[in-house]
């Protein structure tokens, strides 16, 4: 069963195929011809329950209140105040970029829309300050990332979701590890920039500063109450969800009037198409991870890969392996969905905590989304600033190699992850 299954699936795609189809087609196939026993009832009711659970309602909340903010002036903002704390720097600009992917990630817990928004806000002051092309794009999309890291995740969410680990836990322990990979990324463009001896903006006064940080200070209060609500105990991640939206649209539409009442209905319709996407990927995929169940595949795989008593380390190695290569060539929450439900048996079985396990599959996603040949953010780059497939991948191998160190760093020290439970 497992090869039809497999077959089935490389030839959807093959075809061009949504990748939803693709699974929903294996698993009936699979289920037709191999477990005839199995009512088509039961297909109905799995594809019902992948999107049954009250924590999915907290995605298109964040990501209706990240589209409002996206489609006013918060990314300007968050630019201007980290180019007047660091921009004369060496570097300065790219750290800029850094930094302000890393709040704005606690804004849209979207790679993609991360991009976009700071993408297209810091390119042309960089091309124009002397960095080159490639070396702007590679920093682009991989930078972008580290909004997986920062809450709201919504590759966070579905992770809990399919294994009913805590949101709140979640997003709390992945502060630590996106803190250390904008630091990463910032060290690296200093010496780099330093090397190259690229020009520097001019230092800014105190009071220049001053009136950035005033600009900036609504939209820096987005995650504290995301993350403040959820760890107080006051709101659940839906509820947090829920005020983020009102407190985006008191924002952008009553405060700032960057945005009129009447766009509001866009961006609904906006949100809408990217979560019925998401929720079809979720809703198909929990039937396809059924039909492994039924095949045995997670059985096999700690039998065969992993041995009898599998350390640790060596479900970690194979976690880190197999979300990298899935996610080159699908999207992050597609393999979160199919692969995370395998390896998370073993996982726990191998004593391995189920945040810590979290993180390093959010890792991985980040490490794949950016990898040649399919990663999506090398498309969504690609298409946001017209520059052609090759010129962003050029740029690429020092920022995957930085996520490659994290990675072994995350593995072998997971106190950078679980340090928040020394504060209950």
């Amino acid at each position: 069963m497992l090869w039809v299954l497999t077959i089935i699936l490389i030839c959807c795609l093959l075809f061009g195929f949504p990748m939803y189809m693709a699974m929903v087609l294996g698993s009936l196939v699979s289920v037709m011809v191999f477990l005839p026993s199995l009512p088509l009832s039961t297909v109905i009711q799995q594809l019902m329950a992948g999107v049954q659970t009250f924590a999915l309602l907290a995605i298109p909340l964040f990501i209706f209140a990240a589209d409002i903010m996206s489609s006013g002036h918060t990314a300007t903002r968050l630019v201007d105040l980290m180019k007047a704390f660091i921009g004369h720097i060496y570097g300065g600009l790219g750290a800029t970029m850094v930094g302000t992917c890393t709040l704005f990630g606690a804004i849209s817990g979207s790679t993609q829309a991360t991009v976009v928004a700071i993408g297209k806000t810091m390119r042309g002051n960089m091309l124009e300050a002397g960095y080159r092309d490639e070396d702007i794009n590679g920093l682009i999309v991989t930078s972008s990332n580290i909004a997986m890291f920062i809450p709201p995740s919504v590759a966070m969410i579905m992770y809990c979701v399919v294994t009913g680990t805590s949101v709140g836990e979640m997003f709390i322990a992945g502060i630590g590890p996106g803190i250390l990979l904008a630091i990463l990324f910032s060290v690296y463009i200093y010496f780099h920039s330093k090397k190259l001896d690229l020009p520097r903006t001019p230092k800014m006064t105190w009071g220049q500063r001053g009136r950035a940080l005033q600009k900036a200070i609504l939209p820096m209060g987005f995650p504290i109450i995301v993350v403040g609500s959820i760890y107080s105990g006051i709101c659940s991640p839906t509820e947090a969800a829920a005020i983020s939206v009102l407190y985006a649209f008191i924002l952008e539409v009553v405060i700032y009037r960057t945005i009129k009442l009447k766009d509001i209905g866009k961006i609904a319709l906006s949100t809408g198409a990217v979560t019925a996407t998401l929720f079809i990927l979720l809703s198909s995929g929990q039937i396809f991870s059924l039909v492994l169940t039924y095949a045995n595949v997670p059985q096999i795989l700690t039998s065969g890969l992993l041995g009898d008593n599998p350390s640790s380390i060596l479900v970690l190695a194979c976690v880190t392996l197999f979300f990298f290569i899935a996610c080159m060539f699908v999207d992050p929450l597609v393999a979160i969905v199919v692969l995370t439900p395998m390896f998370y048996g073993p996982a726990m079985a191998a004593g391995i905590d189920p945040i810590w396990l979290g993180i390093i599959i959010t890792l991985q996603n980040t490490l794949g989304a950016v990898s040649p040949p399919f990663g999506c953010n090398i498309f969504t780059a690609c298409a946001a600033f017209d520059v052609p497939y090759m010129r962003v991948v050029k740029g690429l191998p020092p920022y995957l190699i930085i996520l490659v160190i994290l990675s072994v760093i995350l593995i072998f020290f997971p106190q950078i992850i679980t340090f928040y439970r020394v504060f209950i």
